[in-house]
């Protein structure tokens, strides 16, 4: 086979594991009602003047599916971490008992539900357009190819639209999984 060919066919399918892991990420930072550390992912803590991620402050864990415990690694601490939390409006009341912050994550109404699967929806569909323009970018850079029979080119194409086929295959698959997890109660 063509030099260019397997790297028009190598380079495509990179994009799509590129766009299939990206929504791989975006759907652990849509919750689905169990409590898990990377809810606070995104809260930023001043920690001595600077912006500094939660985790870096203190221990993230999840004693049970309802609760998050914040445990920083300086007592003094405490107050920042809390005030991080409430900042980041996240919709979570964190109580400090002195040790330790606790977070109680209420389970998900009907409503909210819908609205998280069709977030998770969204971001499918964008995994989706990710993975065609793949395919359009690997179709284009065939039909520049001038040292290539008109057969092979076609055959090439046929090839990367089953690659195509086959990641929103997987994209499908992702959302199933990820819409049942968000309705299950």
């Amino acid at each position: 086979m063509n030099e260019d060919i397997q790297f028009i066919i190598d380079s495509t399918k990179e994009a799509m594991d590129g766009a299939v892991r990206h929504l791989e990420k975006q759907f652990v930072n849509i919750r689905a009602g169990k409590a898990s550390p990377s809810m606070l992912g995104s809260v930023m803590v001043d920690y001595y003047g600077s912006q500094t991620p939660l985790s870096q402050v203190a221990n993230v864990n999840t004693p049970d599916g309802r609760t998050i415990s914040v445990q920083p690694w300086e007592k003094k601490m405490l107050h920042e971490i809390e005030k991080a939390i409430m900042i980041a409006n996240l919709g979570f009341n964190p109580m400090n008992n002195g040790d330790l912050i606790i977070i109680n994550v209420p389970p998900l109404t009907e409503e909210r539900r819908r609205d998280l699967a069709k977030q998770a929806k969204s971001e499918a569909e964008d995994g989706k357009i990710a993975i065609r323009n793949a395919r359009k970018d690997a179709n284009n850079d065939i039909k520049k190819l001038d040292d290539v029979s008109e057969d092979v080119k076609k055959d090439t194409e046929q090839e990367i639209q089953k690659l195509t086929d086959n990641y929103v295959k997987k994209t499908d698959e992702l959302l199933s999984v990820k819409e049942k997890e968000i309705m299950t109660v």
